[in-house]
């Protein structure tokens, strides 16, 4: 396990060429073994500008290794202001031969999924710029509707698209577990992106599936809407993931805005044309 940051009460970003509009975020994490697994393969990171979870594949150290190879690289673009697209491909390019060069690279058993925010600007507002591979997810809190931005990389969320399954099945399949996609494997990593308004108010929670498969919706909404503080949710979460089994490695991340500024009627939308060249 690597935790990259720590909690903070209040972090404001200044938006360019806007006089003295600023960004405001408070944000929490918790991790946690979780009841049955010897080993905490997840990471995080949580620097201001990115927010990432990492959850490793490839048993114990292997697994930690891979998920620490990509927090650190994405934290190193916290120091650099805004965070474009692009700039995470490349972060998680750099992981990728990390973790062929850290293992023997003959390995081809070691991976991680990841999914993570970070601050961008767009036409002159900032967003967030969500990024997804694997089954760790990120969701929106915002006028108090729970909403899930990134979609699985999974077996089962195929079984769900095409209709074979419904979402209640996939909890309980048998693949539930089987990712289509990671970052590792000696492969191109090839991330989902969607652009997300910044919004005062809103509350992001980012998380690995321990916590997911665990908590349901109605519960994670349930949480965020009490409007405890952003640690206190995400520990609040944590426990309840336990409580409930602790069939895996749990971590979250809480980021509350308390500031935005965004143009009236702006929507999320989906970056098709961020995905690497092959």
């Amino acid at each position: 396990m690597t935790v990259v940051g720590e909690s903070n009460a209040r972090f404001e970003l200044a938006i360019p060429d806007r006089g003295d509009a600023k960004v405001a975020l408070a944000w929490g994490m918790a991790t946690d073994v979780g009841n049955v697994r010897s080993h905490n393969e997840d990471s995080l990171v949580a620097a201001g500008t990115i927010f990432a979870v990492a959850d490793g594949m490839g048993g114990h150290s292997a697994g930690d290794v891979a998920s620490a190879a990509v927090v650190s690289r994405l934290a190193e673009l916290a120091t650099g202001g805004f965070v474009q697209p692009e700039s995470i491909v490349d972060a998680l390019r750099a992981a990728t031969m990390d973790i062929s060069h850290a293992l023997d690279e003959q390995e081809l058993g070691v991976g991680t999924t990841v999914t993570g925010a970070a601050i961008t600007i767009h036409g002159g507002h900032p967003y967030w710029v969500v990024f997804n591979v694997g089954d760790s997810r990120l969701y929106l809190f915002e006028h108090n509707v729970l909403t899930q931005v990134t979609v699985d990389h999974s077996v089962v969320q195929e079984l769900v698209t095409a209709g074979l399954i419904t979402s209640v099945d996939a909890a309980h399949h048998p693949n539930s577990n089987v990712v289509t996609r990671a970052v590792g494997f000696n492969s191109e990593p090839v991330p989902d992106f969607w652009l997300l308004p910044v919004t005062s108010d809103s509350r992001v929670l980012v998380c690995s599936d321990g916590l997911t498969r665990e908590v349901g919706e109605f519960d994670l909404r349930a949480r965020l809407a009490a409007r405890s503080g952003p640690q206190e949710t995400a520990q609040a979460l944590v426990e309840d993931a336990l409580k409930a089994g602790g069939r895996d490695n749990v971590t979250a991340i809480v980021i509350d805005v308390i500031a935005g500024n965004v143009a009236d009627g702006d929507d999320l939308l989906e970056l098709e044309d961020t995905a690497p060249s092959h």
